[in-house]
């Protein structure tokens, strides 16, 4: 292998230079759209946050008049939470297109305070209702009958 000049060897570096430039301003702008929002399952308390997870709207509908004011914060605390979780799979993505695996991503993934959706905790959803009928054929059916009393 022979000898780089160093005017090669400077202009090979000064691209490297600029390409990572770009990668980190592609980034920043994909970071910069980043957000999650959550709903309480009764659908009273709406959250948004942003890409840090801060809290960016708050909405309470009418049907909350009259609750318990600690099972609405409570609501709204969980509802942030998985709004921050939402919000930090984004960025877990994003960081993993732009740096790979390896001690960087680890660092991000480390530094989510409700941890990332896709890492492993996300709650399970329940099967669509469609997914849990019995489709058995009525001959089966009424002959191995499902347990409903479990």
């Amino acid at each position: 292998m022979e000898p780089m000049e160093p005017d090669q060897w400077l202009a090979q570096y000064g691209q490297k230079i600029e390409q990572a430039k770009r990668n980190a301003e592609q980034a920043q702008e994909q970071l910069g759209g980043v957000g999650g929002s959550a709903t309480s399952p009764d659908g009273l308390i709406t959250v948004t946050v942003n890409a840090s997870g801060a809290l960016t709207n708050l909405i309470l509908r009418p049907g909350l008049r009259g609750e318990d004011p600690e099972r609405v914060s409570g609501a709204i605390m969980s509802a942030v939470g998985q709004a921050q979780r939402a919000a930090a799979g984004q960025v877990v993505q994003i960081m993993n297109d732009f740096v790979g695996e390896g001690p960087a991503l680890d660092f991000v993934k480390a530094n989510m305070p409700n941890g990332y959706s896709g890492d492993g905790d996300d709650p399970v959803e329940p099967e669509p209702e469609i997914q849990r009928r019995d489709t058995r054929p009525d001959d089966d059916y009424f002959t191995n009958p499902p347990d409903v009393m479990a």
